[in-house]
């Protein structure tokens, strides 16, 4: 979402290696549904599908394979690994918690409070009816975005890191919510209405309504299954 985020810094850019681009691809492609949970693939596939030498790949799957997203298979290559609906149950459990705490803060007049961010959220999510996104991929895009800059609006970068690294491992699962058009009516609802609360300094009707808004997503999180997520790629496979 383009209200929250920092600029890479040109240096930085130029430090990023082959193998970052690689894992950046794949990781995008497990979120994208390219590769859904289960799907076996070789090294020299990926070599030959992003033009790269298998150092690169290599590296970036033994990453991929800290995290917990692949595993090496013994004479067969690499493999998706299947949803962890238990890890994804806690790191729902601590995005609440952060995102909680956050808004407490942002309902309190700390002169930390990022004003001007919280009016970029406003310019989202408090508009009519008809000027509305219906496109899942951007809805859920922003949603991402809504609740990251909430915490970053807080004004507690530690907070605000951890958050990110939540909010990165549980992005696949929260893309599935977004397939739906009634939870994109739903998230505008929902989104609106912390918002309003939060402007009105209502901290614990602002915090009920976010604990509300995530349960709710989690509660959709425990309806997934691998049907739905082979579903999902063939809607995000392009035409032809």
């Amino acid at each position: 979402m383009h209200t929250t985020g920092q600029q890479i810094p040109r240096a930085a850019r130029a430090r990023r290696s082959r193998a970052d681009d690689v894992y950046d691809q794949l990781k995008a492609d497990i979120a994208g549904f390219q590769l859904v949970p289960g799907d076996r693939f070789s090294e020299n596939e990926l070599c030959d599908r992003l033009q790269v030498s298998r150092t690169p790949v290599r590296q970036a799957l033994v990453r991929l394979q800290q995290e917990g997203y692949v595993e090496v298979q013994f004479r067969s290559g690499w493999r998706v690994l299947p949803f962890d609906f238990e890890q994804f149950e806690q790191l729902y459990d601590l995005r609440q918690v952060l995102e909680s705490t956050a808004v407490q803060r942002l309902c309190s007049g700390d002169d930390k409070v990022d004003q001007a961010l919280l009016r970029q959220l406003e310019a989202i999510w408090l508009v009519p009816e008809a000027e509305r996104s219906h496109d899942g991929t951007e809805v859920s895009r922003w949603d991402e975005g809504f609740h990251c800059a909430l915490v970053e609006a807080a004004g507690n970068r530690e907070m605000a890191r951890v958050h990110r690294e939540v909010t990165e491992r549980i992005r696949i699962i929260r893309r599935l919510d977004f397939t739906k058009q009634d939870r994109i009516a739903a998230t505008y609802e929902e989104h609106g209405k912390i918002l309003s609360a939060i402007r009105s300094h209502r901290s614990d009707q602002a915090v009920m309504l976010l604990r509300a808004h995530i349960q709710t997503s989690q509660a959709e999180v425990r309806k997934i299954t691998l049907h739905q997520v082979h579903m999902a790629r063939a809607a995000s496979a392009p035409p032809g």
